[in-house]
């Protein structure tokens, strides 16, 4: 039997084996050009940079200038700290490496060792299922509300057992969990509800901000995420035992897990100009929701919330829209294949999360009452990346008629 080593020869670095070539480039990109005109047969939905590229520049240069883009800490990370704190109506917050990081300090903190339960939906990232098994945990697995890729409470409190130690709830795709129901469960049951707000920095979930409610909260800052250092984390709490647990954990000699003040100083200009782009996005979603309203097909998945609120030009938007979530009303094949035939397009559609009971071994997880609405939402759930939602009105109707049609296309022929 191979090794594992053996299987995956860079994954260790050797001088004796041939190390892969990396060519840096000597500058960064040019700014954006505007966007391509679509023509009828093919859509360019390049990501848009977080930041204009002069932009980036100058702070590359001030960095550079000063010396602080090679320092362990400074004042651009001690900025983005207070901002998130003010932003989220925070006491503590530690900024770390990747929200996959985030997680696991948050669990962590909620005391999740082996032989712990935490329950989370069969509709998650997996990430967040990997990284309660990498602490010796077990992951109870609960059904979605019918149609929403939502936790559903009634699901969670019948999964608690004596074993349970927390609850991740994750707003996805523009939708949120349902955090009071929630909260007041874990409150009767005394455990911690982890709020997984990687997907919906700055929204406002029932007049508080994402990220806001949990016991404990966590935000990425991914590469493709609405606010991007190309890695990055944070996790947010106000209870100073959470805080005091994941700094004896991070601290050995100096941050294990940390966020550079590159990282940071990037951050920075993103968050003033979140709030006006998920406005921008949220009106984009209207002009969706508009065009596929009465189509048999196809359908926004939207909270009530959102649905119910107008935009508001100069306030906080009600959902931040990282992925919008589109339910195709018929099967996986089907699905995929409208996947498939969107990129081809050029428009960024794309299956959802694959169910999470579906792709590990049962002996490694619990379920909790049956996983139909999950199963479902994995076959036929697709997301629309948040690059598609920055387009002009026009482009955005055009791809809008075209998800329409070929929606409509596999639609019929399943029938």
């Amino acid at each position: 039997m191979k090794c594992e080593w053996q299987a995956m020869p860079f994954r260790f670095a050797s001088r004796h084996l041939p190390q892969p070539q990396v060519r840096l480039p000597p500058h960064l990109p040019p700014p954006a050009s505007p966007p391509v005109q679509m023509s009828d047969e093919t859509f360019d939905l390049c990501p848009p940079q977080a930041l204009p590229a002069e932009q980036l520049l100058e702070i590359f240069r001030q960095l550079t200038a000063d010396g602080s883009w090679q320092r362990y800490s400074g004042p651009h990370g001690t900025a983005l700290q207070q901002l998130l704190l003010h932003r989220h109506q925070r006491q503590h917050c530690h900024l770390c490496c990747s929200g996959t990081a985030a997680m696991e300090l948050a669990l962590r903190a909620a005391g999740v060792e082996a032989g712990a339960e935490v329950i989370l939906s069969a509709y998650d990232f997996k990430s967040n299922f990997i990284n309660i098994l990498m602490l010796g945990a077990r992951p109870v697995l609960v059904d979605t509300v019918p149609d929403l890729p939502v936790l559903d409470p009634v699901a969670v409190e019948a999964a608690i057992s004596p074993s349970t130690r927390a609850v991740i709830a994750s707003h996805l795709h523009g939708l949120a969990a349902p955090l009071s129901a929630l909260s007041e469960i874990a409150g009767r049951h005394r455990i911690t509800i982890i709020e997984d707000a990687c997907q919906n920095p700055g929204a406002s979930l029932a007049g508080q901000p994402a990220g806001a409610r949990g016991d404990l909260a966590i935000l990425s800052f991914g590469g493709s995420k609405l606010l991007t250092a190309g890695r990055g984390g944070a996790v947010l709490t106000d209870n100073p035992q959470f805080a005091q647990r994941i700094t004896l954990h991070t601290q050995r000699g100096n941050d294990a897990w940390p966020l550079s003040e590159l990282q940071a100083a990037v951050l920075l200009p993103q968050l003033q100009q979140l709030d006006q782009q998920n406005r921008h996005r949220a009106a984009a979603v209207r002009q969706l929701q508009a065009a596929l309203a009465d189509s048999p097909a196809i359908s926004l998945l939207l909270s009530p919330e959102f649905c119910s609120t107008p935009v508001n030009p100069d306030g906080i938007a009600t959902a931040a829209f990282y992925k919008v979530a589109l339910l195709l009303h018929a099967g996986r094949i089907a699905r995929d294949e409208l996947s498939a035939a969107c990129i081809r397009k050029g428009i960024p559609l794309h299956p959802g999360f694959t169910a999470l009971h579906t792709i590990h071994a049962k002996s490694r997880f619990r379920t909790s009452g049956s996983l139909t609405n999950a199963t479902r939402l994995a076959e036929q759930l697709l997301v629309l990346h948040h690059s598609a939602l920055l387009q002009p009105g026009a482009e955005l109707r055009q791809m809008a008629d075209h998800i329409r049609t070929l929606a409509e296309l596999r639609h019929s022929a399943t029938w």
